[in-house]
């Protein structure tokens, strides 16, 4: 597996080792030892999520204030650009974004960890994401991030107005949002 570093260091871009000849392909979308030994990370995946979208789909930015959750994440049909935004408020990239593009064909996975804001937005037709996850879903702790803050001015690649589910839309500025300590 390959590690390859975001602008924000602990945000990782994995990409597995992929076998492929004339019948298809294989390879392991997640294995413990493999994942610690390339990432020096050894977290315990307590819950899988999957969701399926079409084009202009735009979710998040998601998280939790207690219970924050780690994220493991990849797309097995289609493509999007996903984003995280940096809610530590203790980190020297504490308020910044990064985004990358994760596509069923290329098969990378992102590393999220716990204390920052997660959302994607749909590029392709459709999309299906699957995530790993290292804390439950608690929806008494979850917390939704503007995904249109001025403040932290995302170039979200939209083909017009996203498509959003209500929470997304009333999302909070980073400047009155719950943080990390």
């Amino acid at each position: 597996m390959k590690v390859e570093r975001s602008s924000i260091a602990d945000v990782l871009l994995l990409e597995p080792k992929v076998f492929g000849d004339a019948r298809g392909f294989f390879f392991e979308s997640y294995n413990r030892k493999t994942f610690v030994q390339a990432t020096g990370l050894d977290v315990d995946f307590v819950q899988d999520n999957h969701s399926r979208s079409s084009k202009n789909v735009l979710r998040g930015l998601h998280y939790q204030l207690r219970q924050p959750q780690g994220k493991l994440v990849r797309v097995t049909a289609g493509e999007i650009w996903d984003v995280v935004v940096d809610l530590r408020r203790d980190s020297a990239s504490f308020g910044r974004w990064t985004a990358v593009t994760l596509s069923a064909e290329a098969r990378r996975m992102l590393w999220v960890p716990a204390g920052f804001a997660h959302g994607f937005l749909v590029v392709s037709d459709q999309a299906e994401v699957q995530y790993k996850t290292t804390d439950y879903y608690a929806p008494e702790h979850e917390r939704t991030l503007l995904w249109n803050d001025p403040a932290l001015a995302i170039p979200w690649p939209l083909a017009g107005e996203p498509l959003l589910a209500d929470k997304d839309r009333r999302g909070t500025p980073l400047a009155a949002a719950d943080t990390f300590d």
